[in-house]
């Protein structure tokens, strides 16, 4: 079963964001859908030689549930920032300093910090133990810094490490 189906998890994500962005329950969109979502992790399952594991997967809706709350009210907060004076900004790079250690779970927390609006992942150190990040409005680079750990490199850690 390994063999044919290497990763269970990517295989029904590629399905289901491939049939959200059809916006269509079509027969042959979903078997088209379905046939990448088979095809694709056969052909790149040798580009990942350290693949993740998740050590608890059920905490995974809850992670994106938070993101999406998250989203939608940083969404909020940068029109209203944009919208207002522009010397209400307050601009700022801020590095994070990262207790994760396996790279899937970096570039997830990467991505988190960049789908929310007003942030921005812009590096990581070469030894991967730092993520530069710039956001739009910074009051406190130290507070910052704790909510983004708190809120979400914790939970990755909890999913993806042991």
């Amino acid at each position: 079963m390994k063999r044919w189906l290497p990763q269970p998890l990517a295989s029904l994500s590629l399905w289901g964001v491939w049939l959200l962005l059809g916006n269509t329950l079509a027969p042959g969109q979903i078997l088209l859908g379905l046939l990448l979502a088979l095809a694709l992790p056969l052909f790149t399952v040798r580009f990942w030689p350290d693949r993740p594991r998740l050590r608890r997967p059920l905490k995974i809706p809850a992670y994106i549930l938070m993101l999406l709350w998250d989203i939608t009210v940083a969404n909020l907060t940068v029109a209203r920032l944009i919208l207002g004076p522009a010397d209400r900004l307050r601009p700022a790079f801020i590095l994070l300093p990262l207790d994760l250690r396996h790279d899937f779970a970096i570039v997830v927390l990467a991505n988190t910090i960049s789908l929310t609006p007003g942030t921005v992942s812009a590096d990581i150190s070469p030894d991967r133990r730092s993520l530069l990040i710039h956001a739009l409005d910074v009051e406190d680079a130290d507070q910052t810094v704790a909510m983004i750990k708190h809120r979400y490199e914790r939970p990755l850690q909890e999913i993806f490490e042991c």
